[in-house]
């Protein structure tokens, strides 16, 4: 039965969190379309910027999905230590802003097929910083994701003006839940979590730095992912459970990649109905 029966069928999604877990996030959007919701304003947060941004440029979701399972994400993590001490990343995210900003064709906020909006977070002053076409008209849709996705130590930091930009996952939640295509349209965040995962630990690895910040930044998003929602928030949150794959996964294979796929679809279809039954009925 389409959710669209009960209650108007359009929602602004808040794809939040991911990393290399995005193909949860285009289980969502299968979801979405399957419950017959629309969505004409997406908002992304961090690795979910590069679903939202792809969405809004028009790809379809399974043209999403086929290039999620046949993408290696390891072409991305170029993992340099100098790189670390002279940009404060291991890698530079250079490779994957060009790689994402051919899959947009260039494409700006102005010149964007749909509404969309990109969040990151600045650490010279805080707060957070959004992309979109009323704020940054002119700003390549592929640096906004690329400075959205900067996971602390992993990515480089990314210089905006006199911002420097670093993961929109390190928000506040009410920095998301904003009335994004002012009309009153229902905001929904989706949101990744995952477990920490226990590694076997090689204490003759050659280049050790490397790998205990991975270890770092795997930890410190996880922790991340797992904060409390508060109470305000909660109707308007779908946790999406990843299990212990985490944002850094780069070596994720095709059936890592399909089973987040179904982690998110089945999670959308499973709860997302019934939460929005429950806020349309509060709103009367």
């Amino acid at each position: 039965m389409s959710v669209s029966q009960f209650f108007p069928n359009q929602i602004v999604p808040i794809l939040a969190g991911g990393g290399t877990r995005l193909p949860a996030h285009i289980g969502i959007l299968q979801a979405l379309e399957d419950l017959n919701i629309s969505c004409r304003h997406i908002v992304g947060v961090s690795g979910g910027a590069i679903i939202a941004a792809l969405f809004a440029n028009g790809h379809s979701v399974s043209a999403m999905k086929a290039l999620a399972l046949n993408t290696d994400f390891r072409q991305f993590a170029d993992f340099s230590f100098w790189r670390l001490l002279r940009q404060g990343g291991l890698a530079s995210g250079d490779y994957f802003e060009q790689w994402l900003d051919t899959l947009l064709e260039g494409a700006t906020f102005a010149t964007i097929s749909s509404p969309l909006s990109i969040l990151a977070t600045d650490v010279n002053g805080g707060g957070p910083v959004i992309f979109n076409q009323t704020h940054t008209p002119d700003v390549k849709v592929a640096a906004a994701v690329r400075a959205s996705m900067s996971i602390p130590l992993i990515f480089s930091f990314k210089q905006y003006e006199d911002k420097l930009l670093v993961d929109g996952a390190i928000l506040s939640e009410d920095a998301l839940f904003k009335d994004w295509q002012e009309d009153g349209t229902l905001s929904v965040c989706f949101r990744l979590q995952s477990r920490q995962k226990k590694e076997d630990l090689d204490v003759k690895r050659r280049f050790a730095l490397p790998f205990y910040l991975l270890l770092l930044a795997r930890t410190f998003m996880s922790a991340l992912s797992r904060e409390y929602v508060h109470a305000e928030f909660w109707q308007r949150t779908i946790l999406i459970d990843t299990g212990e794959v985490s944002a850094v996964d780069f070596n994720a294979c095709t059936d890592d990649k399909q089973n987040l796929f179904e982690i998110g679809y089945n999670t959308t279809m499973a709860y997302l109905p019934a939460k929005l039954q429950r806020e349309f009925a509060k709103l009367g």
